[in-house]
Order: structure tokens, then C-alpha cells, then sequence
């Protein structure tokens, strides 16, 4: 059993996307019956969103995951009313959902400097409670990081999605042929000539069931949820992960990780959506890409040859397909450019629609005004009752 949990560790050692953690609030301080003075209040415990902060750090900088505020000083002849204890703030990088114990959602972080309250100071001591000091909250948290990223690489394991992501941005993710290359989420940012920058998101690669947990399931499934657009990356000559599993076509290959995605979450499928056959280099590709390109543009007549349960309520409509190469370079500049634009105009579609909403927000809100001003009709006849 502890040698399983090492393996694990030094598997996973590198990246941590979620921590439990315990926090209490601190007491209050002492109330002054004969005076009448008033015990400080006690510190209260606050998860703080930091940019430059990670739950690795975090857990290595405090291994006892123990966060316990000030105590609120006692009331004395010289201050009668305690000063309030130190509050302690819990740095942790943005994106974090935070949970309590029995799961309910206590809030997330989604920007620098982000603030949550997860346990309130002890009252200090004062009339009301017999000038006795009243002890912090507790709570145990569960803190759980999902990635933000403008763009996150959907794909089954050996798709290409490392090399990907090697020719698109800076990053340098490990890449080699084995399923799971891919052991923690790799970030990277494409560059533009005018500085534009979008952020990519390779992810560990799902498997069939991954919805259920299976392989690095919900890992993977839970980062994606941040991403504002999905790249589906798939083989162009299919997928098959181990001898004793079924192989894919890449048709087959999308069906499935569509239906992973809707199995999971069904608003995942809400989001706009490209596709990058890979692996265009190798024999054969073109006369199968035409083949896919076929069965894409008429999914229906195809959807006979799978099991009933593996066919997504709706399949994805895709804004852009582009095949490419991520060994060549072929196809990588239009990438590139395709799914700047598609967030572009992702963009202006969300800003238009929030314009709109806060110009009738506007007129309604000068509709009911309107409404409620006396008409001068209104005003003489009130004067009139009255004379």
C-alpha cells in the first residue's frame, strides 16, 4: 500500500490540482466586567487568488494544511476594547473552486486578488455574552483547481496534441510514443507578430470512459471546463490504445470523444469548437481525410455503425476543420490564425450580446421611471381635491 502512493506521488509529484485543507477562526479576546470593556474579535481565515501562486507551493510551504487566525486581544484598563486578531489569508493561484466538507460550493477564484471568507473570528467577550470570548469558526475545505485557458487541446492519447502544442507556442511538453505522454496539464501561449497572445491548454488524454473516471478521467474533464474554446486533435488514421482494445477510425475517434464530453458535462458541448486532423504526412492521409471530411459533413448516415450508447445526443459542429501536420509544419500558421479568429469573433459575439442586454437593461429601467412621474393631469386634479 505505501509503495503504491509513492509511485503516485512521483507520477503526479510535479502538479497538484486539488488539496484539503483545515481552518479556524480566531478567538475572541476577553471582555472587562467591572469596566464594561469589550474583547477584540477574532482573526478570520481567507483563500486569496495569487497569479504567481500553486497548490504545490502551497502544500509544500505548509505540509500540516493547518490555517488558524489570530486570538482578539483581551480588554484592559489601558484599551478597553480589544484590538481585533490577525486575519490569515491562504494564497492560492487562480481558477480554485472551493468546497466544504460535505461538497457544497462555497465559491471560486477566477481573478487576481480574488477573495473568499472561509472562517469567521470568535466574538470578543462583552456584555451579551457574559464578557466571555466566543471561539473562531472551524472548517475543512477542499480546494480544487481547474485551468482557465483560452484554448483547450481535446484529443485520446497519441493524437499529437504534445507535438501540437510544441509547434503552436512556447511550451516544451514532454513528447513520446507511449498513451499518456501526457501525465499533467502543459500551458503554453501562442505568439502573434502584434503581440497578441492566446493561451493553450494540452490536457492528460482521455479514454473511452473517462466520463466514469476511467484512465485520468475526470483530471482531464474537469480542466476543460474553463477553456473558452475546444481544439479536438485527432489521428487521421485512428486510434487504438493497447492491443486488447477496439480500434477507432478518426470518424469514430470524434463520435467518441464527444459523447465523453456530453456524458460528463453536457454544457461542454456548448462550446465553440475546432478540428485539427493531425498526422496529415503520413501514406494515405488525404485519400482518408476526404473520406472523414465525407462522414462529417453527413454524420447521421453513419451513426448505424455504433453501439447505441456511444452516440452524442447532438455532435459537433465544427467552425473550422484544418488538417495538419505537427511533425512537418503543415497546415500550423492556418491553425493558428483560424483559431485567433474564431476567438475574435467569439469575442465581439459576447460583447455585442452584453451591449445589448445593457441597452434594453436601460430602457426598461427609463420605461419605469417614466411611468412613475405624475402626469400634469395627474397634479391638477390632486390639487383640485384638495381645494
Amino acid at each position: 500500500m505505501v509503495r503504491c502512493s509513492c509511485v503516485l506521488f512521483r507520477k503526479y509529484g510535479n502538479f497538484i490540482d486539488n488539496l484539503r485543507l483545515f481552518t479556524r477562526g480566531g478567538s475572541g479576546g476577553m471582555g472587562y466586567p467591572r469596566l464594561g470593556g469589550e474583547g477584540g474579535k477574532g482573526g478570520d481565515v481567507w483563500v486569496v487568488a495569487h497569479n504567481k501562486m500553486t497548490l504545490k507551493q502551497l502544500k509544500d510551504k505548509y505540509p500540516h494544511k493547518r490555517f488558524v487566525a489570530g486570538e482578539g486581544a483581551n480588554s484592559r484598563v489601558s484599551a478597553l476594547k480589544g484590538s481585533k486578531g490577525k486575519d490569515c489569508e491562504i494564497l492560492v493561484p487562480v481558477g480554485i473552486s472551493i468546497t466544504d466538507e460535505y461538497g457544497k460550493i462555497i465559491g471560486e477564484l477566477n481573478k487576481e486578488k480574488d477573495r473568499i471568507l472561509i472562517a469567521e473570528g470568535g466574538l470578543g467577550g462583552k456584555l451579551l455574552t457574559n464578557f466571555l470570548p466566543l471561539k473562531g469558526q472551524k472548517r475543512i475545505i477542499h480546494l480544487d483547481l481547474k485551468l482557465i485557458a483560452d484554448i483547450g487541446l481535446v484529443g485520446f492519447p497519441n493524437a499529437g496534441k504534445s507535438s501540437l502544442l510544441s509547434q503552436i507556442s512556447h511550451a516544451k511538453p514532454v513528447i513520446a510514443d507511449y498513451a499518456f505522454t501526457t501525465l499533467k496539464p502543459e500551458l503554453g501561449k501562442i505568439m502573434y507578430n502584434d503581440f497578441k497572445q492566446i493561451s493553450v491548454a494540452d490536457l492528460p488524454g482521455l479514454i473511452e470512459g473517462a466520463h466514469m473516471n476511467k484512465g485520468m478521467g475526470h483530471k482531464f474533464l474537469k480542466h476543460i471546463e474553463r477553456t473558452k474554446q475546444l481544439l479536438f486533435v485527432v489521428d487521421i488514421s485512428g486510434f487504438q490504445l493497447s492491443p486488447q482494445t477496439q480500434y477507432r477510425t478518426a470518424f469514430e475517434t470524434i463520435i467518441l470523444l464527444t459523447k465523453e464530453l456530453e456524458l460528463y458535462k453536457e454544457e461542454l458541448q456548448t462550446k465553440p469548437a475546432l478540428l485539427a486532423v493531425n498526422k496529415m504526412d503520413l501514406p494515405d492521409a488525404q485519400d482518408k481525410f476526404h473520406v472523414l471530411m465525407n462522414q462529417l459533413q453527413n454524420p447521421k448516415d453513419f451513426l448505424h455503425l455504433f453501439e447505441k450508447n456511444m452516440i452524442p445526443e447532438r455532435t459537433v459542429e465544427f467552425q473550422h476543420i484544418i488538417p495538419i501536420s505537427a511533425i512537418t509544419g503543415e497546415g500550423i500558421d492556418e491553425l493558428k490564425s483560424r483559431l485567433r479568429k474564431s476567438l475574435d469573433e467569439h469575442a465581439n459575439h459576447e460583447n455585442y450580446a452584453y451591449h445589448k442586454k445593457q441597452l434594453l437593461n436601460l430602457q426598461i429601467s427609463n420605461t419605469v421611471t417614466y411611468s412613475e412621474l405624475p402626469s400634469k393631469n395627474a397634479v391638477t386634479s390632486s390639487r383640485m381635491d384638495i381645494i
